[in-house]
């Protein structure tokens, strides 16, 4: 079968926008995922229209993030933040502004329609229907997945999303999975059709996150030289559990006060999803342990500020209680930073166990006190990691995920065009 050309993407990334900051909010690994695979198909030649919902009167319509890749603004509800519980309710206005927003052109604009998340999935559903096109879909997180991994103090999530992620994988051509993990899952626990899911890996930005000085980066970050550093990335939410790179450090400090002066519990993020209903949690719970002397709160950084972080670290602390992927384990040991990470979901992939990190089972502090010592009291070990970090990171790149996506993207234009559907007008 011979494979068509994808010249033009039209991207749906409904509830988090691909200028937005990562760290806090909804924006995350999802927004690094869309904004790199754009650039990278650029790249090849091939055009991406990113739609999101407009957050600001001040946004401009259309944003330009390089050439070929662009950001349309969708209004769609308030242009406050909304919460991701109450999107569903501007769903029809945003599907509404996508579909006029293609409208303005001639038909046969775009090639092949790839959501993000479940809420694009429905939009690009229906765009599907319109526009004749092949739908590609990335899940990025799962409801039942969630469900059955749920932190102590977290929410399940509700009825309406695991139905609408049904509908989605019912309907879509294409299924993109981060891993083979994530792919078992959509067969397993939605039935989705094996031959139309693919897994595509994730990538990491090899020119902006790179070994260098660890000295150097402390002295930007004000971080003393002789310092152990562990560091947490990401959003504060009980899914990602920070708390508990807190609680192993309360119960080093126990086994080993001298300890205290110099160590630094780094925690760089914003509230996110059921953590903005307790902004100030990890000050809390830093208090009730009596280590808020160690520990420093840092807003979301730019990836320029970022890889400070990572450099100037010891190690960096992933205790999600699931993840997809996990990109900032990625980021962290392509800058030479081995990573101790939950043995979920995507971080049995992106961290190789014993050569670039370490897997722990569960989210007992004491056991991730144990782990987390050894990169504090065994130094020649941690560099063997770092090494083994570095040269982990570098078989991931956004340039090979990019490909790969050009071949799926193809192969569903391909199916499409040997099995037309009907265009509903």
């Amino acid at each position: 079968m011979r494979r068509r050309r994808v010249n033009r993407v039209a991207t749906i990334s409904m509830h988090t926008s691909p200028l937005d900051q990562p760290g806090t909010g909804d924006a995350g690994g999802m927004n690094v995922y869309i904004v790199e695979v754009a650039k990278r198909l650029a790249e090849r030649g091939v055009e991406v229209e990113i739609f999101t919902r407009q957050t600001s009167r001040d946004l401009p319509p259309v944003a330009e993030i390089v050439p070929g890749v662009s950001v349309r603004h969708i209004t769609a509800g308030p242009y406050e933040e909304l919460d991701k519980g109450d999107l569903p309710g501007q769903l029809c206005a945003f599907l509404s502004g996508v579909l006029r927003a293609e409208a303005m052109y001639e038909p046969g604009r775009y090639d092949v329609i790839h959501s993000h998340y479940w809420l694009s999935g429905q939009v690009g559903w229906l765009a599907k229907e319109r526009w004749g096109l092949p739908l590609v879909h990335t899940m990025h997180t799962m409801a039942k997945v969630k469900n059955l991994l749920l932190a102590t103090d977290d929410r399940p999530e509700p009825a309406a999303r695991v139905l609408g992620e049904q509908q989605v994988v019912d309907i879509a051509d294409r299924l993109v999975a981060n891993t083979p993990t994530e792919a078992e899952e959509l067969v397993q626990l939605y039935g989705a059709v094996p031959a139309r899911v693919e897994v595509v890996t994730p990538g990491v930005s090899l020119r902006v996150f790179q070994p260098a000085s660890q000295g150097a980066a402390r002295r930007r970050l004000g971080l003393p030289q002789d310092a152990h550093v562990l560091l947490f990335v990401g959003r504060v939410q009980p899914l990602k559990a920070p708390d508990v790179l807190l609680r192993a450090a309360a119960r080093m400090l126990i086994d080993d006060p001298s300890l205290r002066p110099r160590l630094v519990v780094a925690c760089v993020g914003g509230p996110s999803g059921n953590g903005l209903a307790r902004p100030s949690y990890l000050n809390d719970v830093a208090a009730s342990l009596g280590i808020s002397d160690v520990v420093r709160i840092v807003p979301p950084a730019p990836q320029h500020e970022l890889v400070d972080w990572y450099r100037a670290s010891d190690v960096t602390v992933v205790p999600s209680h699931n993840e997809s992927f996990g990109l900032v384990a990625l980021e962290s040991q392509a800058c030479g930073t081995p990573v101790a990470a939950a043995s979920v979901g995507g971080l049995r992939t992106a961290v190789r166990d014993g050569v670039s990190g370490v897997l722990v089972e569960g989210h007992d502090p004491h056991d991730w006190a144990r782990v987390l010592g050894r990169f504090v009291y065994e130094p020649a070990w941690r560099e063997t990691l770092s090494a083994g970090s570095v040269a982990h990171a570098a078989a991931f790149s956004w340039s090979a995920t990019a490909a790969r996506l050009a071949e799926v993207y193809a192969g569903a234009m391909a199916d499409l065009h040997r099995f037309p559907v009907a265009v509903n007008l």
